[in-house]
Parts: C-alpha cells; structure tokens; sequence
C-alpha cells in the first residue's frame, strides 16, 4: 500500500499520519477567526428569480382579462347610479333633461329647471366612466321618459365590439348584467 492510500484513509488526513495536529476549526492558518458569510448564493437567487418570473408571464394575463371586465362592470354600475339619480331628478322637475341640459342638470340647476329643483342629485359631481371619460346622454323624444346614459367604453369612441364596445344597460349581453 502506498503512503498517499494510507494517508487518505486516515481521518486526519496526510497531516494526521505525520503526526501534526489537526487545526482547530474555525481558525485560519494565521490564527485570526474565521467567519462563515451568511446568505444566499448567485445561483439561488437566480433560481428564486426565475420562478417568480415564470409565475408572474402565467399570471399577469389573466389579472389583466380580469381588470378590464371589472372596469366594464363598474361602467353599468355607475350608469345605474345615474339613471337613479335622474329618475329622483324627475321626480322634483317632473321631466327628465333636455339634450342641451344634460347630464350637468344634476349637479347644477339650468335657467328652465327654476325653483322646483332640489339637487344636486349626485354627491360629489358627475362621475366618469372608469377610463376616464364623461358619461354620454341622449335625452328621449318625450322628456317624460328617462333618456339613454351610456359609456363610450375603452376606446373613447362609438361602437366598438370586446372591450372597446359602449356600455348600454338597455344593450344586451352587457358585462356585469346579472349585477343589481
């Protein structure tokens, strides 16, 4: 048996078989105190980083998708809300607001509301719609019937079909009908 085969066998390695005592653990050969860095290596974090960036490309779209549907939804919401405040409207004008009038009417009395208005009907003024564009109205041919409120949707323009398509309670198939 060679001398290197021996040495490995034994548990103190070459050191120990020439009879040199093993150092005590934790000291460097100078003698100074050696201390362990605590942490995570490159490859772990790497590892770490990988995985939420995977779970974060599976993720997102559908958070997205779902955005974008509770922003519809929150339109006939609020379109909802300002029906009600036109039908309380009514009840103190007796008519519903011209087309000139609007949806200003209730926030603001016009010249021919006079002194049977009681608003305003909506706290806080007019809300927009969740893209950030005033609600549409079109006043009805009889002001004795509530006239048409609406959203223009995502895309800010008429028409439109997904999620660029105008939010119209009276429309439907709207998103968000079986709310209220």
């Amino acid at each position: 048996m060679r001398i290197s085969e021996l040495a490995s066998r034994t548990v103190g390695g070459i050191g120990a078989f020439c009879g040199i005592p093993p150092r005590p653990a934790g000291r460097s050969p100078r003698g100074r105190v050696l201390r362990l860095r605590a942490g995570y290596s490159l490859m772990e974090v790497l590892i770490a980083v990988a995985i939420i960036a995977t779970l974060a490309a599976l993720v997102a779209p559908r958070l997205f998708g779902q955005l974008d549907s509770s922003r519809q939804a929150a339109a006939l919401t609020q379109i909802r809300m300002v029906e009600t405040a036109l039908d309380t409207m009514r009840l103190d004008l007796g008519r519903y607001p011209t087309q000139d009038e609007g949806l200003a009417l209730l926030v603001a009395p016009s010249a021919d509301a006079g002194a049977v208005w009681n608003g305003p009907y909506m706290d806080g003024g007019l809300p927009e719609d969740p893209w950030g564009t005033p609600f549409q109205y079109e006043a009805g041919d009889d002001l004795s019937r509530r006239g048409r409120v609406f959203s223009l949707g995502a895309d800010g323009a008429p028409g439109g079909e997904g999620l660029n398509a105008d939010i119209d309670p009276r429309r439907a198939g709207q998103p968000g009908d079986d709310i209220g």
